[in-house]
């Protein structure tokens, strides 16, 4: 921040203007500080939960495919005209249909995944500091 609040009468204009930009730079490290900050701590959060989502992803994987092998089964047995490989086809394109959706959905939340208002921020000081005078 500013040093001399107080400018007296023998502080030139230059003086001036080298103030405010020294004031426009220093604020901006400070945000680059504080966005480096809040993205470290998202990290920290996201890397506490990994264990514990990697065991419980294994653990549905298992499960799912045991429960696509039944729904398979079940469609045989309800419909029993339909072959055994058409049964896996239903199954299998309803299940990559699903998850076709379900990438597509984590895709919208990931673009929103960094602190937006301290990158907004930065962006629009970044520009100030960029535009011609």
């Amino acid at each position: 921040m500013a040093t001399n609040l107080h400018a007296g009468p023998e502080t030139g204009f230059g003086e001036l203007v080298a103030g405010i930009v020294r004031d426009g730079q220093e604020l901006i490290s400070q945000q680059l500080a504080l966005f480096k900050q809040e993205v470290r701590q998202d990290l920290r959060k996201a890397r506490e939960g990994f264990g514990l989502m990697a065991v419980a992803t294994g653990a549905l994987l298992i499960g799912s495919v045991l429960l696509a092998l039944m729904l398979v089964y079940l469609l045989s047995w309800l419909v029993p005209d339909l072959p055994l490989w058409s049964c896996y086809g239903i199954v299998g394109s309803a299940l990559a249909i699903f998850g076709v959706f379900l990438a597509y959905r984590s895709r919208e939340k990931f673009e929103h995944a960094l602190p937006e208002k301290t990158a907004k921020t930065l962006e629009e000081n970044l520009e100030w500091k960029t535009k011609p005078s």
